[in-house]
């Protein structure tokens, strides 16, 4: 097969020869036995141009086969897949992970400084111990919040699924169950998934999967810290029976002190509360969409403060027991002071006229015509004067009396024997 590279311009000594291949676990498909045909310099790498090592196999049953696409050292380069091209860590396409590592690629494109690149590249991928990928790729961060929430953490067999027969499109297949591609409608041509590029997607441009992970990316739900820098507790939500508060502590203790840890059952919730805003802020950025103890997914919110709490329970009419006061009929919605009636005035107990003389006690004198609720024994006669034989005034409508903090009538001092329970005392 070397023969027909004929036009490569590398030295046979470049040439790869490997044993087995670099693959996903998604390529590799879900059979651990396969069988796989090795072909010495079968193509060239539609990257660099060199021949290299072809493997073909089969990932599964009722699937198509599948085979290296790029050379291993190219593979290296990106830390990617030779079949599919995504990256080995995360699943994705290499425009997404540059994008969420902050990687811009500088792999040249021309033949001579392609070339060039490429022998420091394998000299530098020689010398590496081969845990961690060389290059830009080897000196960017180790992880990023983005890549952590798109990547794929199971494998993906729906891919590897045959193509798409185009003698049933046209209404002329055959084989039936027989036919070894899929019997589907195929995709819109219109649709830019339809159209990719296996270079643009090593380089990371121009990429259709990318753009729609991307797309997804910026429209998923982010946790901005409050604006209150005193509120330093999470909320944990969704804990169930089975988490305590020794394996919450576990897990947030890593991201600074922790002051109290409290756990409600009946609403399967808890608050943690840091001691700093920093170790807060730092455990909502890891521990938003992302916690899951003993197989529980949690949900981590932003607490609120003490003022927050109280005006809204205000505005809401709600107790500090969490029940809700419904409003009396007939009555104000605020409730001023009580009123000071005028047979509650010392006027009604003592003469205090212009006359400076004490009063006159009348022990054994009989109440005037018209009073039914006598005052004690040795009050003055003027006491009666200033009642009137006429009894005590109607006490005034609800809606005539000043404003108090009457919350039943049965609290009214002017209705309902209050007279009685006033004057009639020892």
């Amino acid at each position: 097969m070397a023969t027909s590279l004929g036009a490569n311009t590398y030295n046979r000594q470049n040439w790869e020869d490997a044993d087995f291949p670099i693959l996903c676990q998604t390529c590799l498909g879900e059979n651990p036995y396969i069988r796989m045909t090795k072909e010495k310099y079968g193509k060239e790498c539609k990257i660099c141009a060199r021949p290299f090592t072809v493997f073909r196999w089969c990932p599964g049953v009722r699937m198509r086969f599948k085979k290296t696409e790029v050379c291993q050292t190219c593979s290296k380069m990106k830390n990617v897949c030779q079949t599919c091209l995504l990256d080995l860590e995360y699943g994705l396409p290499i425009q997404v992970r540059d994008t969420g590592l902050a990687i811009k690629d500088d792999m040249p494109k021309s033949d001579v400084n392609k070339e060039y690149y490429t022998q420091n590249m394998e000299r530098e991928i020689q010398n590496s111990d081969g845990t961690r990928p060389v290059g830009l790729l080897g000196k960017a961060p180790s992880t990023s919040d983005m890549l952590l929430k798109l990547a794929r953490t199971t494998p993906y067999y729906k891919r590897n699924r045959p193509h798409i027969c185009s003698f049933w499109v046209k209404g002329e297949c055959k084989r039936g169950e027989e036919c070894p591609y899929r019997h589907e409608k195929p995709t819109d041509p219109d649709d830019p998934l339809a159209d990719q590029n296996i270079k643009d997607r090593y380089y990371g441009i121009n990429d259709p999967v990318a753009d729609k992970l991307l797309k997804r990316a910026s429209t998923m739900p982010r946790l901005d810290p409050p604006e209150d820098k005193s509120i330093t507790t999470l909320y944990v939500g969704g804990l169930g029976d089975s988490i305590t508060d020794v394996e919450l502590r576990n897990h947030f203790y890593q991201f600074g002190e922790i002051r109290t840890t409290t756990i409600v059952q009946r609403q399967q919730c808890a608050f943690i509360q840091f001691a700093t805003r920093q170790a807060a802020e730092l455990a909502a950025e890891k521990s938003f969409n992302k916690l899951i103890i003993n197989g529980r997914r949690l949900t981590v919110k932003w607490g609120r403060s003490q003022a927050a709490r109280g005006k809204e329970k205000d505005k809401d009419g709600v107790s500090e027991s969490g029940m809700k006061l419904e409003p009396v009929p007939g009555l104000p919605g605020a409730l001023p002071p009580p009123p000071v009636s005028e047979e509650e005035s010392p006027a009604n107990y003592f003469n205090l006229g212009p006359s400076s003389s004490p009063p006159v006690m009348n022990v054994g004198l009989p109440p005037p015509p018209g009073i039914t609720n006598p005052p004690p024994p040795g009050f003055g006669p003027s006491v009666y004067h200033s009642v009137g034989s006429m009894g005590p005034p109607p006490p005034p409508p609800m809606s005539m009396r000043p404003p108090g903090q009457i919350h039943y009538p049965s609290q009214d001092p002017q209705r309902m024997g209050a007279h009685a329970s006033r004057h009639g005392g020892s």
